[in-house]
């Protein structure tokens, strides 16, 4: 799998409704998991670290509502979206929801092309190179549909996974990444890669964002990891 593509996890005890949902996902572009109860979803949540979270209210076991209040009690979790499905309409219901730490909720039946805008829109705000956003920091601009990078209007010449690296940074600047959290989002998890890579193209990132001059807008925070700004 590309480590481009955002990763959403898929939480539905409907085998149907699942499949649905992973096929309409996946024909989007999305890289899909599936969990099948609350606490298989927790499980998946902290090992695949994904970039939305699709969860219906109803599960065996762990509610979605539990599920959802666990997510969001957690660092690691706490900024995931969290789209929550139910078949349960009420004001009170959807209120409940909500302030579970819901950050869009659903009706069922609902339309798949309405779930999929509104999965786009949650992504919009976390991952917003993944739906072609452009992207800015100070004189710095990445357009994430062309694959073009410039600063103070030079282009620069970047490679593969510099380009990756460096839409991780824009898209969360000041945030420290680590070298791990690095590998996972700009390697992917299915590729066995040394975490010494990390520095060494760091290193070309910077080369390529200091070419024309200017200050080195990458942090290293000895210890933890890098950061933009």
């Amino acid at each position: 799998m590309s480590a481009e593509q955002p990763t959403v996890l898929v939480v539905e005890d409907e085998p149907a409704q699942r499949e649905v949902l992973s096929y309409n996902l996946e024909a989007e572009g999305f890289r899909v998991s599936k969990a099948e109860d609350g606490e298989q979803a927790l499980l998946l949540a902290e090992e695949d670290a994904p970039d939305i979270i699709v969860l219906d209210w109803m599960l065996p076991n762990v509610s979605g509502i539990e599920v959802c209040r666990r997510l969001k009690s957690r660092a690691e979790t706490r900024g995931v979206p969290v789209i929550m499905l139910s078949a349960r309409s009420e004001e009170v219901d959807r209120v409940r929801g909500l302030e579970t730490g819901a950050d869009d909720y659903v009706v069922k039946p609902y339309s798949v092309v309405e779930l999929m805008a509104r999965v786009r829109a949650q992504l919009r705000r976390t991952r917003p190179a993944s739906v072609g956003e452009r992207l800015e920091y100070e004189d710095i601009i990445l357009d994430s549909e062309t694959h073009r990078v410039t600063r103070s209007e030079n282009q620069l010449k970047l490679g593969p996974t510099e380009f990756r690296l460096l839409t991780t940074f824009m898209e969360k600047p000041g945030r420290v990444w680590t070298r791990e959290q690095l590998l996972d989002r700009v390697w992917g998890r299915d590729i066995y890669v040394d975490t010494r890579t990390v520095d060494v193209h760091i290193g070309r990132l910077r080369k390529a964002l200091c070419q024309f001059g200017g200050n080195d807008p990458l942090r290293t925070v000895r210890g933890a990891g890098y950061a933009l700004g």
